[in-house]
């Protein structure tokens, strides 16, 4: 399927010199999943609410200075490439062009919901997110938002005192209680209601009852229900108790697995690739073969690597968080670490990958061996 089957000439634009106030009332006002920037009619790239989040920028700067590059996509790509640019780029929509020039844009809905017949096969366990950081109603909308910088997600179930589900805190929750006591302030008054809007419990926040999807349901329903009511994601839980954190599945995750191959090389996924300086996909791929090899049983199904950047340089070279998940036959495995340049931190992670393999190696031959000395007891 083509991309032109599915990408729409309707979309949020605004111009480089609106002010940025501006901008943050209209995530408030119609929610967009990213607006168009343009310079001079031509396209300039976009802003998403994600940025708005992470950033600093007074309200009076021009949009222009939170524009970010998007991965452009042409009218005759593929779905599932298209697919694959919006996870590796980290944003929810992406520009179509035509001929050089600007045709109109998708989002991920768009390609969620032309698919939406063919998701059935899977289920919700079979993708989603096993490990998710939880934080607890009382705590704060600052540190909400520090956490959700740090691990670049964009929400957070927030658990109660009894550490069940007790509801769930967004980007757009906590954008729209910022432009909500804005718009409420005078400039002078804005530092000190910036401080109390970060100051409070995220119970004041977050949304309540939580939607959630159970472990056995199909990939089909869950995404029908996100597309239905504007959910980015789901919380999930086992099938014998609601109130239980097992994961989250987010419409990341799903558009993930549309990029699934049957290529004799492992499939790899790589968000932030813009990060990549001295190291390419292709040295990453081989270098996680390689480590996986060195346990034939254990088949990758899908391998995920994410690169972060932190504010911190180094004659000019930042300081790059890298994590690496495997999806396995045999269960997860995951490395994680820290570096000057993106080739460092991804050795880093895939040295600690290793051992969490050679571990993983370790725990299956203690269980097959336990259960061998069990088949023998039973003989006796």
């Amino acid at each position: 399927m083509d991309i032109a089957d599915i990408a729409t000439r309707e979309f949020v634009e605004v111009d480089a010199n609106k002010r940025l106030g501006k901008v943050r009332s209209i995530f408030e006002r119609e929610n967009p999943k990213g607006i168009i920037v343009t310079e001079d009619d031509d396209y300039a790239g976009v802003i998403t609410q994600k940025q708005l989040v992470q950033s600093h920028v007074e309200d009076n700067a021009k949009a222009g200075a939170m524009t970010r590059s998007a991965p452009k996509v042409e009218r005759t790509d593929d779905v599932r490439e298209v697919a694959r640019v919006l996870v590796e780029g980290g944003v929810k929509l992406a520009p179509v062009f035509e001929a050089g020039e600007l045709w109109g844009i998708v989002t991920e809905d768009d390609i969620l919901d032309a698919v939406l017949d063919n998701l059935d096969a899977l289920s919700v366990e079979d993708i989603y997110t096993r490990d998710v950081i939880t934080v607890s109603e009382d705590t704060n909308v600052g540190q909400v938002v520090n956490l959700l910088r740090k691990h670049g997600i964009s929400r957070l179930p927030v658990l109660g005192d009894d550490d069940g589900l007790s509801g769930m805190v967004t980007r757009h929750d906590i954008v729209d209680v910022v432009v909500r006591d804005m718009n409420k302030t005078t400039r002078g008054d804005r530092s000190g209601e910036i401080e109390r809007v970060l100051d409070m419990p995220v119970y004041d926040v977050m949304s309540s009852p939580v939607e959630t999807a159970k472990l056995g349901d199909s990939v089909e329903d869950a995404v029908a229900r996100m597309l239905e009511n504007d959910f980015a994601g789901l919380v999930v839980t086992p099938e014998e108790d609601d109130t239980h954190v097992a994961g989250i599945l987010t419409k990341t995750d799903v558009l993930r697995a549309l990029t699934y191959t049957e290529e004799e090389h492992m499939d790899v996924q790589i968000t932030n690739i813009k990060l990549l300086d001295t190291i390419s996909r292709a040295d990453i791929r081989a270098d996680i073969e390689q480590v996986a090899d060195k346990y034939g049983a254990m088949q990758v199904q899908h391998a995920h690597v994410r690169f972060h950047e932190h504010k911190e340089k180094l004659r000019g070279t930042p300081l790059i968080q890298c994590q690496i998940r495997l999806r396995t036959n045999k269960g997860q495995a995951a490395g994680s670490g820290e570096g000057y340049g993106a080739e460092t931190a991804f050795n880093v992670a895939l040295d600690k990958l290793e051992r969490n393999v050679l571990e993983l190696k370790g725990v299956q031959a203690d269980e097959e061996y336990r259960g061998q000395l069990l088949r023998k007891l039973g003989e006796l």
